[in-house]
């Protein structure tokens, strides 16, 4: 199978996990993905550890976010190196960066002067919080861009203050957005020949990502969201929806008239609510109490055997171990071993994509620090 995007040449100067996200999507995508490292160090995610986990000198973050990528070791404030890089952006047809606002126009890369070398190119921006405004110096991490985004006050109960995601969920969510609009942008180019430049930032990225319940507070007097102090699991959805301990695990619950569990599980505190759908929000946190006393009397199987034959939207809370081992997963196939020359092996994910019935596959790790430096210069005659 001919990769969808077999034949272009994206140039990354992105480091952390944004950028790098989104030229990861496009490489798995068929693109050439040529990372920009420094020479001494490289990317500053080679040293972001999840774990105490290192593989081959560096995280697994970084192996994770850069399998099947070349690097190639430039120090841009080393003008021949510049002049290279500036070489090798004649024949690419994308540029991804993402450092803070103003340090690509002083290394003499903005948009402006790139688009004067290659007028096609499509070239694409990540900041923390645009270029505009009192944040735009603020460090544009993920966990910051969470604090300012409202998004921590949608988890977790409500006695629990600001619960952030285990994620870093602004990050994958920009560089998500930036390749989207990465491929538009190619889309047109094929068209017009005309190039553009894509921005967004993690702030952007957060904002959107709330849109559904945005709209509602924007559109309902501006009310806050109100969180369950019990089971908490969105803060605008009525009982039963929740995660539900059983005598042997927990057990998820979403929408479901109360009328129909009440049946089916035969809980009598549940009456009064059966027909008042506006008490299933008002009064959600009793009715999620009652609900959980009956649930961890039983093991989550028995549960499944009565709730799912009755088309009752619920699933057993499964542990990564019990995922892996599932059926549902193992016919996925969404994990892979990509291997180095150097001896380094590392299982990681693969594309979430199927393209015709195919999922892309790779075979190449992350690579050392400006492993490819002399192949791309010969090549490009840098």
């Amino acid at each position: 199978m001919m990769p969808l995007l077999d034949g272009l040449v994206v140039v990354d100067l992105c480091q952390f996990l944004s950028g790098p996200y989104a030229s990861l999507r496009l490489q798995d995508l068929g693109a050439r993905v040529i990372k920009i490292e420094r020479p001494d160090g490289g990317d500053l995610s080679r040293r972001l550890y999840l774990s105490d986990t290192e593989i081959g000198g560096d995280s697994t973050i970084f192996h994770a976010i850069n399998r099947s990528k070349e690097s190639l070791a430039l120090d841009l404030k080393d003008p021949a190196d510049l002049a290279a890089l500036k070489k090798l952006l004649t024949r690419a047809d994308v540029l991804l960066q993402n450092f803070r606002p103003g340090v690509i126009a002083r290394l003499g890369l903005d948009y402006d002067t790139v688009r004067a070398i290659n007028p096609g190119i499509v070239y694409a921006s990540i900041t923390g919080y645009g270029d505009e405004g009192p944040w735009v110096d603020r460090p544009g991490q993920d966990l910051l861009a969470q604090a300012r985004s409202g998004v921590m006050w949608l988890n977790g109960d409500a006695d629990q203050g600001p619960v952030p995601f285990g994620l870093a969920v602004a990050d994958m969510l920009a560089g998500a957005a930036v390749a989207q609009g990465v491929l538009a942008a190619l889309v047109r180019r094929g068209r017009t020949g005309t190039g553009a430049h894509i921005e967004t930032s993690l702030i952007e990225a957060l904002v959107d990502f709330q849109f559904e319940v945005l709209t509602t507070h924007l559109n309902d007097g501006h009310r806050p969201p109100k969180r369950s102090a019990f089971r908490s699991a969105h803060a605008y959805l009525a009982a039963p929806y929740g995660v539900y301990r059983t005598a042997d695990g927990w057990l998820a619950i979403a929408m479901t008239p109360i009328g129909r569990l009440a049946d089916l599980l035969q809980i009598e505190a549940l009456a009064p609510y059966r027909d008042d759908p506006g008490s299933w929000f008002t009064e959600r946190d009793a009715i999620k109490r009652s609900i959980a006393g009956l649930l961890e009397t039983q093991p989550t199987a028995h549960w499944l055997a009565i709730l799912e034959p009755a088309d009752i939207w619920c699933a057993k809370v499964l542990d990564w171990p019990e995922l892996m081992a599932s059926d549902g997963f193992k016919a996925l196939d969404m994990l892979q071993t990509v291997t180095r020359e150097d001896n380094v092996s590392i299982v990681t994910t693969r594309s979430p994509l199927r393209i015709d019935g195919e999922r892309a596959r790779t075979r190449r790790a992350a690579p050392l620090i400006g492993e490819q430096s002399q192949s791309i210069r010969k090549e490009f005659g840098l």
